[in-house]
């Protein structure tokens, strides 16, 4: 009995060595079984214990020799954690191979292929883009000012029309009567104030001689003759009435412009005061464009104002298009809160009518234009995290990051406040694969265009490869 117990205690110290010896044993990088070696270079640890402290219980041949924590050779050596060698010889978590290592190495790199362009000189406005909408300076909705029967139209729709051409006549028999009655009526009234007038000359003679007529009858005659004057000024102003309503039967254009759709036809009856208009004419030369801007250049716009006028360029909806130019007018009196911008109107002289009212046009307000400024194609200039710069490419074809401070991209084009001067090569195209220092192959052609020009069979299928690159073989690139 006391036998077995001995035998299990000397069993239970084993164990607890043994658990303490492999917490002891180090791993990772700290076995030495010539981890560093390299290009398939055979290794030291074929068979013995571990180097650098490494204990080797527990050694057993398994086609080499096996170190617990340590080196372990199959067919070879391998170091767990360190070196391993299969048939050779393997750095993990090691040295890289210097083979890779030069491939990142600038003067060793290949040219990388990009498209460029030179920095140019050139007048360049500073422009401040707004959306607005074209206005007409006068529009009537025409409406007839007596009654009557339409008995003619005399223009047609979308015509040019002059202020006083006549567009509708209503029928005018109804006021040529009138007119004619009231012109009697004024030459009745005319007779009677001249027999009137002759008598009261008579009484006036024989007044004086108290023979026939009397005081009283003098002033009653004095009278009547006011009276009738009076009334012949009444008859002046009928007849001056007759021939206004004869001449509004005639409904004439109030301005120059151009006629909308025909709202009545022959025939219809129109009565003065209808809610119903006849027609409506728009004034199109000059015509006004009412856009807004951010309210960022309300001081910019005020100042170059009060020095010169501002040139505003009308463009087409899709913004690519001039097809108008006038001046700027007016500066709204407060900005819209709501949306920060102020609202501005310019005046267009519109000889050739391409403004139409109602119209949405870009509107492009120059402020000033810049002498000699430097532009670059806008797709040269990259945002880092210290602001806005290009690849400026050197003599010896290597490129270096340039900050640049942009003042404005218009057109595509990138107006440089300093950063470049006139002549300068910048990448515009390629710029993802550059870093400081590499070189590069400047391609012929635009950003964009194919090189390829037969089609190709590719893990697609057939057709162009559909990259930016030269040629077959050109930087180092060839297509699929």
């Amino acid at each position: 009995m006391r036998g077995s117990v001995k035998l299990l205690l000397m069993v239970a110290a084993v164990v607890v060595v043994a658990l303490g010896l492999w917490f002891l044993t180090p791993r990772g990088g700290d076995t030495a079984t010539s981890a560093h070696a390299q290009d398939g270079s055979p290794s030291a640890a074929d068979a013995g214990p571990a180097q650098n402290g490494t204990s080797g219980e527990g050694m057993g041949a398994q086609g080499g020799t096996q170190a617990q924590g340590g080196t372990q050779a199959q067919g070879g050596t391998q170091a767990q954690g360190g070196t391993q060698a299969q048939g050779g010889t393997q750095a993990q978590g090691g040295t890289q191979a210097k083979s890779r290592a030069n491939q990142h190495e600038p003067n060793q790199q290949k040219p990388v292929p990009v498209f460029a362009a030179a920095a140019e000189a050139s007048n360049v406005p500073i422009v401040v883009r707004g959306i607005g909408s074209v206005a007409a300076f006068n529009s009537v909705a025409v409406k007839s000012r007596v009654d009557g029967n339409i008995v003619g139209v005399a223009f047609n729709e979308g015509q040019f029309v002059h202020a006083g051409d006549l567009l509708i006549q209503l029928d005018p028999r109804p006021y040529q009567a009138q007119l004619a009655q009231t012109v009697a009526t004024e030459a009745k009234d005319a007779a009677n104030l001249a027999n009137a007038r002759l008598d009261l000359a008579r009484y006036a003679a024989l007044l004086p001689q108290q023979l026939a007529v009397t005081r009283q009858q003098y002033d009653t005659q004095r009278a009547l003759v006011a009276q009738l004057e009076a009334q012949v000024k009444t008859d002046q102003a009928q007849v001056d009435t007759a021939k206004l309503n004869l001449e509004y039967a005639s409904i004439r254009s109030p301005i120059d412009g151009v006629t909308g759709l025909r709202l009545v036809d022959i025939g219809n009856l129109v009565q003065a005061g209808a809610g119903t208009s006849l027609v409506v004419v728009t004034q199109i030369k000059p015509i006004g464009l009412i856009f807004t801007v951010p309210e960022r250049n309300l001081t910019d716009i005020r100042e170059q104002m009060a020095r010169h006028p501002l040139p505003v360029l009308a463009f087409n909806g899709d913004d690519n298009k001039q097809v108008a130019s006038g001046n700027l007018s007016v500066i709204s009196n407060q900005v819209d809160q709501s949306t920060g911008t102020i609202t501005l109107k310019a005046v267009f002289p519109n000889q050739d009518a391409t403004l139409w009212p109602g119209e949405f046009v870009n509107a492009h307000l120059v402020l000033e234009v810049v002498e000699n400024g430097v532009t670059v194609p806008a797709a040269a200039v990259q945002m880092g995290p210290s602001g806005s710069f290009v690849y400026a490419i050197k003599p010896d074809a290597t490129v270096e990051p340039r900050p640049v401070t942009v003042t404005q991209v218009e057109a595509d084009a990138a107006l440089i406040g300093k950063g470049l001067k006139a002549g300068d090569k910048v990448v515009v195209s390629g710029q993802a694969d550059l870093a400081p220092g590499f070189k590069v192959a400047v391609q012929q052609g635009a950003p964009g265009q194919m090189n390829a020009q037969e089609p190709e069979i590719g893990p697609e299928g057939v057709g162009s490869t559909g990259i930016n690159t030269a040629a077959a073989g050109a930087g180092g690139i060839n297509p699929r």
